[in-house]
């Protein structure tokens, strides 16, 4: 049976994708002796940016970090037959938190991103008690 939940799992899944398509934007359209994308070598030509591209890249591995806990919160609630609709809000609010968050590290907003982050946590860690 497909959730909300579920589909917010999928949408979590995807995050980081297009974090990675934000820190690569930099360099698209460029050659890469110019300084552009490097296909033949991704890690080392984004291991080498700065700036926006860099923050992009942390928001990418942040949020893979991030999946393991609210995946397991999520199966978990469903397992425990915790009502659908609180578990559909939750996750809706995980994912929320997580666009805004991705929003302020590539702004570059770091108290922003710290408080949406907990609240992130947060939102996973509820999860398992519902």
């Amino acid at each position: 049976m497909t959730t909300i939940a579920n589909l917010c799992i999928l949408a979590a899944c995807a995050l980081p994708i297009v974090c990675a398509g934000l820190a690569k934007s930099s360099g698209w359209g460029k050659r890469t002796r110019d300084g552009g994308y490097n296909n033949r070598d991704p890690r080392a030509w984004l291991a080498a940016q700065t700036g926006r591209a860099a923050r992009a890249n942390a928001a990418q591995a942040n949020s893979f970090e991030a999946l393991p806990l609210f995946i397991a919160g999520v199966l978990i609630a469903q397992q425990s037959q915790a009502t659908q609709s609180t578990v559909d809000l939750l996750a809706l609010g995980f994912v929320a938190t997580r666009l805004v968050y991705i929003g302020c590290y590539v702004a570059d907003r770091h108290y922003a991103r710290s408080a949406v982050w907990s609240l992130g946590v947060g939102l996973s860690v509820a999860l398992f008690f519902v």
